[in-house]
């Protein structure tokens, strides 16, 4: 009887999947979207681009190193846009996503998807290997026998 035969549980390949998935799911969640805050206050202290139509002045950009220091709309994801408020016509500053940040996210996010692939793909390869030894072991008792 060969060595842990009798004990039941995840088989020995199985104890990395789970382990594998468990760090998948951790870099995803790490790779989540910021989503913005919901403010339980009066609209008084609310931006205006909450409550009115705002148009954009300057595109998303970086965060300066001053910007990320003293403008608290930089900390969640590190780009601002320069808007002007339609009725109010007040200048803020409003957090956003550029196009760069997203690409990057993306290919972070596919390269984690091509090796999850991979290690996969080789535990399948090592389980049929397993299979076929076993196969041919007991093809070759079976011949023996005879």
């Amino acid at each position: 009887m060969p060595a842990g035969a009798g004990r039941r549980g995840l088989p020995p390949g199985r104890h990395l999947c789970w382990l594998l998935c468990a760090f998948t799911l951790k870099l995803c969640q790490a790779e989540a979207p910021v989503r913005e805050e919901k403010l339980s206050v009066s609209t008084s202290t609310l931006p205006c681009w909450l409550v009115e139509e705002f148009v954009v002045v300057e595109e998303c950009i970086p965060c300066s190193s001053f910007q990320a220091k003293t403008t608290p709309e930089c900390g969640s994801t590190g780009y601002v846009e320069k808007i002007t408020c339609s009725s109010s016509k007040k200048n803020e500053f409003k957090s956003c996503r550029s196009a760069l940040m997203e690409q990057h996210l993306f290919w972070k996010f596919e390269g984690a998807v091509v090796g999850v692939a991979l290690v996969f793909a080789c535990l399948v390869i090592i389980r049929q290997r397993q299979l076929d030894r076993k196969a041919l072991e007991k093809v070759r008792k079976q011949i023996e026998s005879i």
